[in-house]
């Protein structure tokens, strides 16, 4: 990704800490979608959704060609989320248990 200079009164971590502020703030889904489509392009938020989509297939062992066949997300990007689901910060997994956790209670 390309990064540009910012304002010196604004560092990038700063900003980045007041998104994910602006992230946890929400309570209700629709909330989150209006924010995601004010945010986001069309087309953002269709990677992200289609990276989402194949994250329970690959924590459920499914191979990437079956994952693609499901979904039609492309084998390419399978692979990035399962490098991250494996060598990442540990968002996916977190979100994931997360998600579990609300559909199990």
């Amino acid at each position: 990704m390309k990064r540009r200079s910012l304002d010196p009164e604004t560092p990038a971590d700063s900003a980045e800490t007041s998104l994910c502020e602006a992230l946890l703030g929400f309570s209700t889904v629709e909330e989150m979608r209006a924010f995601l489509h004010d945010l986001c392009t069309p087309a953002e938020i269709e990677v992200m959704v289609d990276r989402w989509r194949v994250v329970p297939f690959l924590l459920e062992g499914r191979s990437y060609r079956e994952i693609h066949e499901r979904t039609a997300v492309s084998i390419t990007t399978i692979g990035r989320v399962a490098r991250y689901l494996n060598q990442g910060a540990g968002g996916y997994m977190a979100a994931a248990a997360r998600r579990n956790q609300g559909t199990t209670a």
